[in-house]
């Protein structure tokens, strides 16, 4: 049987026509562009002040964009990743690799991707006489081993010291967990898990005996565009690599003190992406580490850009 040119023009027009619809329908519903769109994305809520500002900027940068962050606890916002919930979480560790091989088995091309240094701080009351602590020291107490002021300072009288985080399953302790204690459980008899960053900063103003582990970018005192103080309704300790500690030798979680690693408690903010279609997620992603104006945000927040140039200067300060 002869097939009319007619008849072949129409069946090549329809068939092209089906592919264009599925192209431009995908099976999970995203239309969106590295540049516009609607997507939801997940973060550590620790990161939340931050997010937020890079977020605002983003959609005025590309007023066709629209992001929602889910603000959670890293434990489940990479499981959501994990579960093709979301395609970009913001956390403080990069893919296990576990987690690596179970992607690519699934045919994905995972990336993380870095786009700034944070130091874990710690807080204390401002009626504490302490402002700094060593690293051994804050390892005694997360283990249990130091429970009291008195034994971390002869003759306080300040009691039991009360440990306060943001989230049980928060990318703080993680870090304590991982890095501070080779993986071992914290087991101070007095641990506080309250449910955001806000609320530990809270939580040490009400308690003189307390302890609190936040990430710098809450301390930022946003009246200070040098960003060379802190929240001043709290006292940020210093930190010393050496044991005893000394005024000398503790330093506070300052971007040069995290430039030149004087600072002991530093951690990577990490874009995990698992976005096969390369959208806004990649967009957004790319923003945030790539960008001048992304890493612009992260300095003027008080982190340490991952990408941005650092200008060091010397600076002579007379008593006079």
């Amino acid at each position: 049987m002869k097939i009319k040119p007619f008849n072949v023009f129409v069946g090549l027009t329809l068939f092209l026509g089906l592919l264009a619809s599925c192209h431009d329908k995908p099976k999970n519903g995203r239309t969106d562009t590295y540049s516009s769109g609607a997507i939801k994305f997940v973060s550590d809520e620790s990161f939340s002040p931050i997010i937020d500002e890079e977020r605002e900027i983003f959609e005025t940068v590309y007023p066709n964009a629209k992001l929602t962050p889910i603000y959670t606890n890293e434990l489940d916002g990479v499981n959501m990743l994990m579960k093709e919930e979301v395609w970009l979480a913001i956390t403080s560790r990069n893919f296990t690799r576990k987690e690596l091989q179970n992607l690519r088995d699934r045919k994905f091309q995972p990336m993380a991707i870095p786009i700034a240094l944070d130091g874990l701080a710690l807080i204390v009351n401002n009626s504490n006489p302490d402002s700094i602590i060593s690293v051994q020291e804050i390892r005694q107490v997360l283990s249990g081993q130091v429970k009291s002021w008195s034994a971390l300072r002869p003759g306080s009288k300040l009691g039991d010291i009360e440990v306060a985080f943001d989230n049980k399953q928060s990318s703080t302790v993680h870090y304590c967990v991982d890095s501070l204690l080779g993986g071992k459980p914290i087991n101070s008899p007095n641990i506080y898990a309250v449910k955001k960053s806000a609320e530990v900063i809270d939580f040490v103003e009400k308690h003189p005996n307390a302890i609190g582990i936040i990430g710098s970018n809450w301390l930022n005192d946003k009246r200070d565009t040098t960003n060379v103080t802190f929240k001043r309704n709290i006292t940020v300790m210093g930190v010393s690599k050496i044991h005893p500690a000394t005024i000398e030798s503790s330093w506070k979680p300052y971007q040069f003190y995290l430039y030149n690693r004087n600072y002991p408690l530093i951690r990577t903010i990490y874009a995990l992406l698992n976005d096969p279609r390369h959208g806004l997620p990649w967009g957004f992603a790319n923003f945030m580490s790539a960008d001048y104006r992304g890493q612009l945000i992260m300095f003027k927040a008080g982190l340490l850009p991952y990408r941005g140039n650092m200008t060091v200067r010397e600076v002579n300060v007379s008593d006079e």
